[in-house]
């Protein structure tokens, strides 16, 4: 976890001290869950409860010796203890506590993602709803194709990170979960209702059958919702990235008074912010397919999956983190340039009013083929030569032959386009 892409929030989670926090919190509630059944005295666990400390320093001294880190922290935490130091860790296996806690964390830093998801979600519908009617080029293959509205992307990118937060609580839930059930997963040296009443304490889920660890297909599909939705924020920064070209310019990350672009170029104002998107994006891929590797394990369970989680979980946990918090600023402060989205569209000389003319032919009868033939090679002398393309099918005695000035008219408004727009916006529910 880099300090430059972690925010305080997500860093106080993924800290060492709240890591063996966790440890510590789960091996007393395990002892309660004995002390319920009658297995440990009440008053032994009270004295756990309220006397059991650790401290790193120590923790990673003992693991200097026994190159175990949860042996260390169980030694650690057994020399804060009396003669109770010997119901630390009772029946349970490493990974008992470890993904126990795993899961707990993994709750805790959830929670922050479920917040943060869904205020991203208020920033663009309030961005869609202020810009539904703003008329823009829409582009395929980088080509200028026909008017569409800023607050339509908006809108597709709202309903795109509504399907994120589905997929996100599907996936959440598979890893806000705990197990201990033993070194193979067979409860032998330990009852179910330990699992169950430590789980409950924790507000996590009982796993229903493990191994000696949780299965790890659950931390794959994790992995891959939040890359997902680095992916679409990524999409969403490339969108930015191409309109706020020196040539195009329809909007502009916000460029705050002594920020500079480059230290060459005093002129420069980058889209750094969406740029940054993109290669956080690229990493948090990349640990996706890391667990999507830590899937297969040797049997009841082996360790290669261990050294990898250490990075990816925090990791990804925090750049999405940094990702919706940077890139939803980025959203709400964006400036857009009505007037140049509006020049643009004038930029390729009105050729993309061509399916209409051609769509008004076939409404007067013509076969599509005889009209498409009569209007191409009309926008292919508007394009050849720069000039307009009205003028061109004005002089075009075939088209006028059928067309009226009204017709024409009607073809080359804009507004026509936008006739679907409140029907989307109502089915995507931004009303």
């Amino acid at each position: 976890m880099l300090a430059r892409y972690t925010r305080p929030e997500m860093a106080k989670i993924w800290s060492e001290e709240n890591r063996y926090q966790s440890w510590l919190e789960v091996e007393i509630l395990a002892d309660e869950a004995w002390s319920i059944l009658g297995e440990i005295p009440k008053e032994d666990v009270q004295k756990i409860r309220e006397n059991a400390t650790f401290t790193i320093q120590r923790i990673l001294e003992i693991e200097e010796e026994t190159r175990h880190d949860v042996v260390a922290f169980t030694r650690a935490v057994s020399e804060s203890l009396g003669e109770e130091k010997k119901w630390v860790h009772y029946g349970l296996t490493s990974t008992d506590v470890v993904d126990t806690a795993y899961g707990y964390q993994l709750k805790q830093a959830n929670d922050i993602l479920r917040k943060d998801l869904s205020n991203f979600l208020e920033i663009l519908r309030e961005k869609a709803l202020e810009h539904k009617y703003t008329v823009c080029m829409g582009r395929t293959h980088g080509v200028h194709a026909e008017p569409t509205t800023f607050g339509l992307k908006m809108a597709r990118w709202y309903s795109e990170m509504k399907r994120n937060i589905e997929r996100f609580e599907r996936a959440a839930k598979g890893v806000e979960a705990g197990k201990i059930s033993g070194a193979v997963g067979t409860f032998a040296n330990i009852p179910p209702f330990v699992e169950q009443y430590v789980c409950e304490k924790l507000g996590i889920r009982a796993q229903e059958v493990s191994t000696q660890v949780l299965p790890r297909d659950l931390h794959a599909e994790y992995m891959s919702t939040l890359a997902l939705i680095a992916t679409s924020i990524e999409n969403f920064a490339t969108e930015i990235r191409g309109l706020q070209k020196s040539e195009t310019r329809e909007v502009e990350e916000f460029f705050a008074k002594g920020q500079k672009g480059s230290s060459a170029m005093p002129h420069k104002r980058n889209p750094i912010g969406s740029e940054n998107m993109v290669g956080i994006a690229r990493v948090i891929r990349g640990h996706m397919v890391t667990a999507f590797e830590n899937v297969t394990l040797w049997h009841e369970r082996d360790i290669s999956h261990s050294s990898a989680e250490r990075m990816i979980l925090p990791d990804s946990t925090a750049l999405l983190n940094y990702m919706l918090n940077r890139f939803g600023n980025i959203v709400k402060q964006l400036t857009v340039f009505p007037e140049n989205m509006k020049r643009n569209m004038d930029a390729t000389f009105g050729l993309i009013y061509s399916q209409r003319v051609l769509l008004k032919l076939i409404d007067k009868g013509m076969s599509r083929e005889q009209a498409y033939d009569l209007v191409q090679p009309c926008t292919a002398k508007a394009w050849d030569n720069q000039i307009a393309f009205r003028p061109i099918v004005e002089n075009q005695p075939e088209i006028m032959a059928v067309l009226t000035k009204e017709d024409l008219d009607d073809a080359f408004d804009y507004h026509y386009h936008l006739s679907g727009v409140d029907t989307i916006f109502e089915r995507v529910g931004l009303n």
